[in-house]
């Protein structure tokens, strides 16, 4: 029977001390730096050489799929009541709420090192330390709105631009295709800095600290983030049946994608799994 997964906005006190139990024996276990590995190893730009599955490739919804359902299954081997849920940033725009409240993620990082102090992720309480990474720092880091170079998080109408695409994906099958959902959704344009940057990338550049990088499953919001944009996804789907994953066929030797992306039918690192399989999810979870 399929479970659900929520808004955190609609979660009970009870679901969210589950969600953050889970999570922590996760880590005091092992297994979650272990996802951070993962998500450093296929972080792959359209610069470097070889496979990319992950980011910046019209595998990045299903890859992300994949990867949290695994998330999900090993949070339920520890409490059968807890799904991952989702983070509507198109609602929950600010750096106060339920979301970052002090019994779930916590809050923004202190001036000067970022620092987050609050909340059961804080590096105080003894039990998220950083471990793997970019950086030296052993703590969880955040910049709400980086102000450096200041970004919002994204409106519904930066969602609906994505959202309104009748394609799957175009190629070139990488950050520079024009059009296509998967690579607005991903969120990325022409600019340079926070003016590049749309929806999916938007929100990692808000959130900031480690959400910036690689290692941005460091912060347990990472996984908020991607069930929300896996549930656009999956809404995209339903109001688009027809749109199915592209390109249906590998790149044809010789073309600048040869070998650098992933076809409808074809196994997607580091699973044996295709793009093609995970398209209906609707016998494992659902959205409320």
């Amino acid at each position: 029977m399929a479970y659900t997964r929520k808004d955190q906005r609609d979660l009970t006190k009870a679901e969210r001390r589950r969600f953050v139990a889970a999570v922590l024996e996760l880590k005091r276990s092992g297994r979650y730096d272990e996802y951070v590995r993962t998500h450093v190893r296929y972080y792959n730009a359209d610069g470097e050489t070889g496979l990319r599955t992950a980011h910046m490739a019209p595998s990045f919804l299903p890859w992300h799929r994949q990867y949290l359902l695994d998330f999900e299954r090993d949070l339920r081997q520890i409490d059968r009541t807890v799904t991952v849920p989702y983070w509507d940033w198109t609602r929950d725009r600010g750096p106060v709420g339920p979301l970052w409240g002090e019994d779930f993620m916590g809050g923004n990082g202190r001036r000067g090192d970022h620092q987050v102090t609050t909340g059961p992720f804080a590096y105080r309480t003894g039990d998220w330390p950083i471990t793997v990474g970019v950086t030296e720092n052993r703590f969880l880091t955040r910049d709400f709105g980086h102000p450096r170079d200041p970004v919002e998080l994204p409106t519904r109408s930066e969602l609906a631009w994505a959202t309104e695409e009748r394609t799957y994906d175009v190629a070139p099958w990488d950050s520079t295709s024009r059009g296509g959902f998967r690579n607005r959704l991903e969120g990325w344009t022409t600019g340079t800095g926070s003016a590049r940057l749309r929806n999916h990338n938007k929100v990692h550049r808000w959130v900031g600290g480690l959400m910036l990088g690689a290692a941005s499953v460091n912060d347990p919001v990472f996984w908020l983030h991607h069930a929300f944009v896996d549930a656009v996804w999956s809404r995209w789907q339903s109001r688009n049946p027809d749109a199915r994953y592209l390109p249906a066929t590998p790149p044809l030797p010789g073309t600048p994608q040869f070998g650098r992306v992933v076809s409808r039918d074809e196994p997607m690192p580091p699973w044996t799994v295709t793009p093609g399989r995970l398209a209906d999810h609707s016998r494992v979870y659902r959205y409320a």
